[in-house]
């Protein structure tokens, strides 16, 4: 499947005369130039910056593999913007760059912003993804999203929502735990938040242990987390932070013990989501719990970004967007549960992956939204 690559390139007009020749080309194709020349918005309408996206990485947080180079990243990027194609029909290109300068990584994207209709932020390691994101958001005036902090918190906001409605449970009477702190926990951590989790109810663990305000070994990212969250400051590891606990989402990878399991309230929902192994697998969490989900396609109940990513790139893009809000994500996570809201079962609490219509309605959402919120080009915010 990979042997040459994923991805070409196709012709979109004709070619078979010269006069197809003249207006694709010169000199017809001066004309257009011109006009954008007079008026820089007509590029998103005359050429295909409307709809493509930049899928951008350094190589430093690529799967589970880690710090593997840009190169290497290449297929994994090629294979994302087959997603994007496939499932949000939204033409990317993979940019793989060799620095892991954030000053350089910024000032590469700002370079070749003008090619493109949004930027996707790709396995870029934390804490420089947030900054990277931050002053690309703050700098452009097209989408910028990066996916492994996004995409993945729509999704599990999503797949928690309509866990909650099975187990008959308000999102705000959970007691959630987060084991990871890296861009993907961060992300998750607001985002539930922000859909009606208890932000004094979240705890979060970084490899170090409970992430809390009596911590001094905080990076800024952390020391937002210690602010916003745990509440009752719980110190120590995961066997004391999941004492109770009614949810558990892992996405920091190796292995939760299963005594720790043991700890939680019974009836409660385990994301085990790293791939490719998952911090608890299957046979193991449904001891302790009523609702599982991975991040892998050979268990039920994937979390996976492709749910969220095209979307809400298609949305973004069909209505003009010039940034995604958390409004915009708080849509399409809506969309993405509302997909499975009529069939919703323990083992189907997130439409599958190949489902092409939700790509579709998360599309339809984020366009909304993007506009009740104003933030279209055109529009007053």
């Amino acid at each position: 499947m990979h042997k040459g690559g994923k991805l070409a390139v196709h012709s979109t007009v004709p070619l078979a005369t010269r006069d197809d020749l003249s207006m694709a080309y010169t000199p017809g194709v001066a004309r257009v130039c011109e006009a954008i020349a007079a008026d820089e918005s007509l590029v998103h309408d005359y050429t295909w910056v409307g709809s493509t996206v930049a899928v951008v990485t350094d190589g430093t947080a690529v799967l589970g593999l880690g710090d593997i180079g840009p190169r290497a990243a290449m297929p994994v990027m090629e294979g994302k913007a087959v997603l994007f194609k496939q499932f949000g029909n939204v033409d990317a290109v993979p940019i793989c760059l060799a620095t892991k300068d954030p000053d350089e990584i910024v000032a590469a994207v700002i370079a070749m912003a003008p090619s493109f209709g949004g930027i996707n932020l790709e396995d870029i390691s934390a804490p420089r993804c947030f900054d990277i994101e931050r002053r690309l958001i703050d700098a452009l005036d097209i989408p910028v999203f990066h996916d492994d902090q996004h995409g993945t918190a729509i999704v599990v906001l999503a797949a928690l929502r309509n866990a909650a409605t099975l187990l008959d449970r308000r999102l705000a009477d959970l007691r959630v735990v987060v084991s990871g702190a890296g861009a993907s926990g961060t992300a998750v951590t607001k985002m539930l938040i922000a859909g009606g989790v208890d932000a004094a109810e979240v705890i979060v663990l970084d490899s170090r242990g409970t992430i809390h305000s009596g911590r001094e070994d905080l990076n800024p990212a952390k020391r937002g987390l210690a602010e916003l969250t745990n509440a009752r400051r719980v110190s120590g590891g995961i066997h004391e932070a999941l004492r109770g606990a009614d949810v558990l989402i892992g996405l920091s990878g190796g292995t939760i013990p299963e005594d720790a399991l043991a700890g939680m309230k019974p009836g409660g929902v385990i994301f085990a989501l790293a791939n490719p192994t998952p911090e608890v697998l299957p046979a193991i969490a449904h001891k302790h719990a009523a609702l599982v989900a991975t991040g892998r396609s050979d268990f039920p109940n994937q979390i996976n970004n492709v749910l969220a990513f095209p979307g809400v790139f298609r949305g973004a893009l069909d209505a003009g967007a010039t940034r995604i809000t958390e409004g915009m994500k708080l849509a399409a996570a809506e969309a993405i549960a509302g997909a499975v809201a009529s069939d919703l079962k323990p083992d189907a609490i997130v439409p599958s992956a190949l489902d092409p219509g939700v790509a579709v309605a998360v599309a339809h959402a984020v366009a909304d939204a993007a506009r009740r919120e104003g933030v279209c080009r055109g529009s007053v915010a």
